[in-house]
């Protein structure tokens, strides 16, 4: 219950909705993103998520973005049932200190540092009942109606058992209308946890692990849109059989 509770704390505070890779590029100064959404993760008929769940990025500064999550957790296990309540809150503050221009050759460049912090019940599997933090570096270049970007980052993930891991992602994804944009993305994450085949309970997160997700972005209007993606395991394929995201942003 803890391993499947960490992995899905670990992608909520990630993501760069809809996908687990992020970007550089923060939201525009005075402007707001307000999410409702959704996301979960499913192994071998246990699962965790949060819903409902709200995010919200805010354009403190030119070049810089505030950050928030906050939601109700969930987690179905086969022995203990289904647990519902408040899940763990992230913080974070998205930076980004190289800018270029469209005619620039060299890429968007940014830093994006979260906390999550132990909101949520740690003995319902609800949340991982420690802060974590999170250090990545996100790249990011245009060409027309195609963008990549990805990167990676280390997160700090103490308690008995634990041990910090490293995250890294690309994606690539094309406008193939005026009003939707589809994308898939390859990430990987190496152990988050001590204990291999043959160690007592085998942790969930003691192997490293590879994913993809496919999804996209729907624009209803300049200020409605509908994000979507659904993916699964690659490597390690017990820590993530298939997950989900579903969100309905509000910006303005």
């Amino acid at each position: 219950m803890a391993g499947l509770s960490l992995v899905l704390a670990a992608g909520s505070a990630n993501a760069g909705p809809p996908f687990e890779t992020d970007d550089p590029e923060p939201v525009e100064p005075g402007h707001w993103e307000v999410y409702g959404f959704t996301l979960g993760s499913f192994v071998h008929g246990e699962s965790a998520g949060l819903l409902p769940a709200t995010e919200l990025n805010y354009g403190a500064l030119e070049n810089l973005q505030l950050h928030l999550v906050a939601g109700a957790a969930f987690n179905s296990q086969s022995v203990t049932g289904t647990e519902f309540g408040f899940a763990d809150v992230t913080l974070g503050a998205k930076f980004r200190f190289i800018t270029p221009t469209e005619d620039d050759w060299w890429p968007q460049v940014g830093t994006f540092p979260m906390l999550s912090l132990p909101s949520g019940d740690v003995t319902r599997g609800l949340g991982t009942g420690r802060i974590h933090e999170f250090l990545p570096l996100w790249v990011q270049k245009d060409f027309g109606k195609w963008t990549t970007y990805g990167g990676g980052g280390y997160w700090f993930n103490p308690g008995p058992g634990n041990k910090g891991y490293w995250f890294t992602g690309w994606l690539l994804q094309r406008r193939v209308a005026d009003d939707l944009l589809l994308g898939g993305e390859v990430f990987h994450q190496t152990a988050s946890t001590t204990g291999g085949p043959g160690s007592v309970g085998y942790p969930l997160g003691s192997r490293d692990s590879t994913g993809f997700n496919l999804g996209g972005v729907y624009d209803f209007s300049e200020q409605y849109h509908l994000l979507f993606s659904a993916g699964r395991g690659l490597q390690n394929v017990s820590t993530t059989q298939f997950s989900y995201y579903l969100g309905l942003p509000w910006t303005f």
